[in-house]
């Protein structure tokens, strides 16, 4: 039997072309925004000579992180960013080179710094991540003890490092574990804004120990916030601060339902895309990018959040996916998210 040809109508061919096209060119574009490697838990954003130091100190070879903080010199940030991801390592994964460090080197400051910081640091992961009634009586006693440790290791760390903003930085989050008074908070504050006003790793500490879930409230942290963040230059990326007052009071506590976006929102998050344009070179513009990818997306503006997440792709080490269990499948699903909106809705 001879079959007759199929006639397809041009009508119905040619928007159905182009629809598979657009969906292959979706599925690319989801490829090349989600490639198949694995996602930097610990880092927010690339920096090869920080990540050449973490190689290095997961191999027991300490001299790279004794060659970055050295070359980092008076850049109080720097010191600051390095000295956090240095001792993530050595609480997390064991500080034996931080050990053979100190031997070889008794008196230099950048290791007891690093010491230092990993006590505090390790002191948070005795802890755990739970609300205080799910934390056992000796979770928090050996939480506590080494807190109080750590607090005295900082305080030779200050000694050896007068101009150094970083070691009171660590303190305020060892105030906020040992519930420091407001009072002993103000003057361990006025260390920091004598060393570094505008440091943003200070500010970033000091906002969680005024959040309601530690030892201030919403009213307070969002007025040290705003305060901050109305002093500060461009590029200090100090506007990111009452975005963080508003994540933590706000969406972590699920009130942010129809807020995200409200005109007040909609001016936080310019204000910090037109820091965060300015912050070039600064250490901790990664971790922006971050918290502004998300709430770009929770606003629909999808392209915006797309350019933010292509400046991170690959790293996860940041609010708001360092609170989530499920972190790296999170960033996934909202930077897919993001793409399909982009493609959808061309916003």
């Amino acid at each position: 039997m001879r079959l007759s040809p199929v006639v397809v109508d041009p009508a119905v061919s040619v928007p159905l072309f182009f629809a598979a096209l657009g969906v292959a060119a979706s599925c690319f574009l989801l490829s090349l925004l989600m490639p198949l490697r694995r996602s930097d838990g610990l880092l927010a954003g690339p920096d090869p000579q920080l990540q050449l130091a973490i190689e290095a100190v997961r191999s027991g070879t300490w001299q790279p992180a004794a060659d970055l903080l050295a070359a980092a010199g008076d850049d109080a940030e720097r010191v600051a960013h390095y000295t956090k991801h240095l001792s993530y390592v050595a609480a997390d994964e064991g500080d034996a080179w931080v050990t053979a460090w100190r031997e070889a080197r008794p008196d230099d400051s950048d290791a007891v710094l690093v010491a230092a910081c990993a006590r505090v640091k390790r002191a948070w992961l005795l802890r755990g991540g739970q609300p205080a009634r799910f934390t056992s009586p000796r979770q928090f006693g050996d939480f506590h003890h080494e807190l109080h440790a750590a607090h005295m290791a900082l305080e030779r760390a200050a000694l050896l490092r007068p101009d150094d903003p970083t070691p009171w930085a660590e303190k305020a989050a060892v105030a906020r574990g040992l519930g420091f008074s407001h009072g002993e908070m103000a003057e361990l504050w006025a260390e920091v804004e004598a060393r570094s006003p505008y440091h943003f790793g200070a500010h970033l500490a000091a906002l969680q120990y005024f959040c309601s879930k530690w030892c201030g409230s919403r009213a307070e942290v969002e007025e040290f916030a705003a305060r901050a963040s109305r002093s500060a230059p461009r590029g200090s990326l100090l506007t990111v601060l009452p975005l963080l007052a508003w994540f933590e009071e706000v969406d972590l506590r699920g009130e942010s339902a129809g807020l995200f976006g409200t005109p007040e929102v909609v001016a936080l998050v310019d204000a910090a895309l037109d820091d965060v344009a300015e912050a070039g070179g600064h250490p901790n513009q990664p971790e922006a990018r971050h918290l502004l990818a998300y709430f770009l997306l929770r606003q629909r503006r999808y392209r915006a959040a797309l350019e933010q997440f292509r400046h991170v792709d690959g790293y996860t080490g940041a609010i708001p996916w360092r609170y989530s269990r499920w972190g790296k499948v999170t960033y996934r699903l909202c930077r897919a998210r993001a793409l399909w909106g982009a493609l959808l809705t061309r916003r």
